[in-house]
């Protein structure tokens, strides 16, 4: 990325500072901060001295996680994020390819530090999923070894997911089951590429990572059930239900 002001960035992605505050504010809600958090948020991603290096894997999956963060809707928070990080490896963004690509993840590993994120299930049977001559989940030992967070992205990357489904020939596990270390759990099918967004950022805001819950999955994100928040929450307490079609109750 060129060396210019922050201001400018956005200038150039054409989100204007008010669409930018508005992130922040969106961010803000999403780790549970109240809005007066929003300036800390925009000077922690405006004066990030250095851009976190990010090794994306793809396992077994579809790609629907990477799908769901760069097709999000104008002003993209991929625009914002993706251009405070550095995507130094990730297999379907990348203009490397072939031994040009392994060469980038070998350099990566040597150097160390990055954020490791996983999308798809880690084939655990030899043969079943291979990149560059390579079982999956060596790879994955290897990059593993030298991240300084691991986040399993979506469901499969998380716990299997349909890949996973029995009988399952390929052994496929999710990340932390197969690394029996603890790592960032945010499930879905798609992952909503808040949540990711909304990780990092707090990464940026508090130099570390959120606080877990004991499925692995950040708490400020998980933390409620969508039944808490319902609008008919009352009436369920109430024990007022419709049981029919065309009841006077709905």
């Amino acid at each position: 990325m060129a060396e210019f002001g922050f201001d400018t960035l956005l200038s150039l992605k054409d989100i204007d500072r008010r669409r930018f505050l508005k992130f922040c504010g969106q961010m803000a809600a999403a780790l549970g901060l109240s809005q007066s958090f929003i300036p800390q948020i925009a000077n922690a991603i405006e004066n990030v001295s250095k851009r976190p290096s990010v090794v994306w894997l793809h396992f077994a999956s579809d790609t629907g996680c990477t799908e769901s963060v760069i097709k999000t809707t104008h002003p993209s928070t991929s625009e914002i994020v993706l251009d405070i990080l550095s995507i130094d490896y990730h297999e379907t963004i990348m203009a490397a390819a072939g031994e040009q690509s392994e060469e980038i993840l070998k350099k990566s590993i040597e150097e160390g530090g990055y954020i490791l994120i996983v999308e798809g299930g880690v084939p655990t049977k030899p043969g079943y999923g291979r990149i560059g001559r390579r079982d999956m989940m060596d790879i994955l030992k290897e990059t593993s070894s030298k991240a300084a967070a691991i986040i399993a992205l979506g469901s499969c990357a998380t716990y299997g997911g349909v890949p996973a489904a029995r009988p399952n020939p390929a052994g496929i596990k999710g990340v932390g089951e197969f690394l029996q270390r603890p790592v960032i759990n945010l499930s879905g099918c798609p992952v909503n590429p808040d949540w990711l967004v909304a990780t990092v950022v707090h990464h940026l805001l508090f130099g570390k990572l959120p606080e877990l819950d004991k499925h692995g999955r950040p708490k400020i994100i998980y933390g409620m059930n969508v039944h808490d928040n319902c609008p008919r929450r009352a009436s369920f307490d109430a024990g007022k239900f419709v049981e029919e079609f065309g009841s006077e109750e709905a």
